[in-house]
């Protein structure tokens, strides 16, 4: 006999049908066999399909079993298709009775004793199908995973065994359902800006990359306060809008970082990888590439803190991503591009030991080794960040006589408003932001009198800036104007933008 159900793969985040084809014929040489270019994970459902079969009642046939996953030119992994093999060893073997219905999709992990196991990417998947099958379809899902899954028109079928699915099938359980997945909603946080005392000028700078969502480095000695300010900017950005956390949550998805119950991630993504990460955990791969730190932090911020400690390669690792917002991994069969428009902020002490330039402590670095540790981060990657500030020290004895600083709350008032200013701004152009403006979009997005052209020519000529640098410094400008909501660019604002770039690391 043969049988023939419908599941579903994900490659990277794109999801594709795959039959899964199964015939069943009596034997005295009892086999059982999976082609279609499985990997170990996949042989292995052999063992869990069996057990599974057996502890919920049924019989596993004693004969020859061959099983076709197709296409069969495409690698598969995963435990993605135990449900559907399992289903379609009982059809075959007449113990239950052919799907009526030919729009069936079946995607779950078996356990021995038969119960229904969550897998990863249910959310692309049933964007997939709601996006590719106008008519009804039946969508049959581990009932750990029913919270992630996004249905208009499919019908959520949610499976906590084997028994679930055969009884749905023999239409003794009519309890799917057609639901939207649920927003989840963003925690509230105990840190808040105003647990920093002082850090005015750095403040204000971080309100102003957070508002164009500007690739971000500062640098100062050890104990000013550079990882508390890095760590409370998403206290202070928007949330997500609902494409940008569908998109955030698809990763997650697939990935398996979203918990059980979130629903669609509100909050930005918040990642701060360690600085002996490698170049696969921070970009992405593996020989079934997956998603790295830069995707996980897709419309968020990504913390690289003490900066040069990262391996050189780590760090020129970033260039395309920060350039073109995704990053794409070759591989002999394929490639895979995996979306990362990240918010880059950085932080690094000026030297080895930290205090070179410091007034309360002497810097013990020579010359040469101060060179060498600002040389590790190149050119090409301080010319993909906006924004460079440096982080003093605070004088202890002014900081009892500082006034309360301001609460995040009213900070992300003003990023959230200079948000919606540049998305009316740059509706139906494919970006959002200040920071992703390109040079041939300054002249019509960034208007300016004559007498603040005069300055920007001045300014470029007297500080050398290169043309991406102006080009930078005229984005910070326009971001600074977009916090006052005023659409001119003047003066005073590309006054301010200049000193967030007078910096040099040479």
């Amino acid at each position: 006999m043969f049988a023939k159900l419908m599941s579903l793969y994900l490659l990277g985040l794109t999801p594709i049908e795959v039959s899964v084809e199964v015939d069943f014929s009596h034997s005295p040489l009892p086999s059982f066999t999976i082609v279609g270019l499985p990997d170990a994970s996949v042989q292995e459902s052999k063992e869990r399909v069996r057990s599974a079969i057996k502890n919920s009642g049924y019989k596993f046939p004693f004969g020859r079993i061959v099983v076709n996953l197709a296409p069969g030119d495409i690698k598969k992994e995963g435990s993605y298709f135990d449900l559907p093999i399992a289903l379609g060893i009982l059809i075959a073997s007449e113990q239950i009775p052919v799907p009526t219905s030919e729009n069936s999709f079946f995607v779950g992990e078996m356990s021995l004793d038969g119960s229904c196991r969550g897998v990863n990417g249910i959310l692309p998947m049933s964007l997939f199908l709601e996006s590719k099958h106008n008519g009804k379809v039946q969508f049959y899902l581990p009932l750990f995973n029913l919270e992630e899954a996004y249905a208009k028109i499919i019908e959520l079928c949610p499976i906590s065994n084997l028994q679930d699915a055969l009884s749905y099938l023999d239409h003794q359980k009519m309890e799917s359902s057609v639901r939207r997945i649920e927003q989840s909603k963003v925690a509230e946080s105990e840190e808040d800006f105003s647990d920093i005392m002082g850090q005015e000028f750095a403040k204000r700078a971080l309100e102003i990359a957070s508002s164009g969502m500007h690739n971000f480095l500062m640098f100062g000695p050890p104990g000013t306060g550079k990882t508390m300010l890095a760590r409370r900017i998403w206290t202070i950005l928007p949330e997500l809008t609902e494409q940008e956390a569908i998109d955030v949550t698809k990763i997650y998805s697939i990935t398996g970082n979203l918990i059980k119950g979130s629903g669609i991630l509100r909050a930005r993504p918040f990642r701060s990888p360690h600085h002996t990460a490698s170049s696969a955990s921070l970009i992405g791969g593996g020989s079934f590439p997956k998603p790295g730190e830069i995707s996980l932090a897709h419309r968020g911020v990504l913390f690289l803190d003490e900066f040069p400690e990262f391996k050189k390669d780590v760090i020129n690792s970033l260039r395309q991503p920060l350039e073109d917002g995704e990053v794409t991994i070759s591989r002999v069969r394929s490639n895979f591009t995996f979306p990362s428009r990240f918010m880059l902020v950085a932080s690094m002490n000026p030297c080895p030991c930290g205090y070179y330039g410091d007034k309360l402590k002497e810097c013990v670095c020579s010359p040469g080794q101060v060179i060498h540790y600002r040389a590790r981060i190149e050119g090409p990657i301080l010319d993909r960040i906006d924004i460079i500030t440096e982080v003093n020290r605070v004088d202890p004895g002014k900081m009892v006589n500082l006034n309360p600083s301001e609460k995040s709350a009213l900070i992300k008032q003003r990023v959230t408003r200079a948000h919606d200013i540049q998305r009316k701004r740059y509706s139906g152009r494919g970006f959002y932001f200040n920071s992703e403006l390109k040079s041939k979009d300054i002249k019509e997005f960034c208007p300016m009198s004559k007498e603040t052209k005069e300055f920007v020519t001045l300014v470029s000529e007297k500080l050398l800036l290169s043309g991406r640098a102006i080009t930078k410094l005229i984005k910070v400008s326009r971001t600074i104007a977009d916090l006052r909501e005023s659409e001119m660019l003047e003066i005073g604002d590309v006054s301010e933008a200049i000193q967030y770039r007078m910096k040099s690391f040479t």
